[in-house]
């Protein structure tokens, strides 16, 4: 009788560690769904109040990029709007394979080179990298820099569409 009540307190223990755990699995599992969804990520730049700021540096501050799937990206490219697409990977990654028609600014010389390169801040611009932790860093820094339709498609790996190399 003793072990059958002992028995019964383990089992409970057991099946209340067992809810925690499946209650502390949900919550995180709610808490990936909800920062991996594919809505606009806003900008956190902030601009001057004085009356002589300029006009770039207001879109700046209410502008945000938007995290897109491959397919969304692929149908807004066949549509026949224009588009700049930009790889953000390394040289070495580029010549490996890239998106046909991109153009390669690595991610680490956005900073440097979007404004001499990028002469419409309006344009349509779509980013990737391989796996979409450069390319959001790369969307990011173009936004700050008051480029005001940024796409981030996140990593080549998605991409299904294939690519050239040159």
């Amino acid at each position: 009788m003793l072990n059958s009540i002992l028995n019964f307190k383990k089992q409970a223990r057991l099946s209340r560690s067992l809810a925690l755990s499946a209650a502390l699995l949900l919550v995180l599992g709610m808490g990936l769904l909800v920062g991996c969804d594919n809505t606009s990520t806003s900008s956190s730049t902030s601009t001057s109040s004085s009356p002589s700021a300029s006009s770039s540096e207001e879109n700046a501050a209410s502008a945000s990029y938007h995290k897109i799937s491959a397919d969304k990206a692929k149908d807004m490219m066949d549509s026949g709007e224009p588009y700049i697409l930009i790889d953000v990977r390394s040289d070495e990654e580029y010549q490996a394979g890239h998106i046909e028609g991109a153009i390669l600014i690595p991610h680490n010389e956005i900073k440097k080179r979007a404004s001499g390169e990028l002469t419409d801040s309006d344009a349509t611009i779509f980013v990737y990298c391989r796996s979409g932790v450069r390319s959001s860093s790369a969307a990011h820094e173009l936004v700050s820099q008051g480029y005001t339709n940024v796409y981030d498609m996140g990593g080549l790996m998605s991409w299904p569409y294939g690519t050239v190399t040159n």
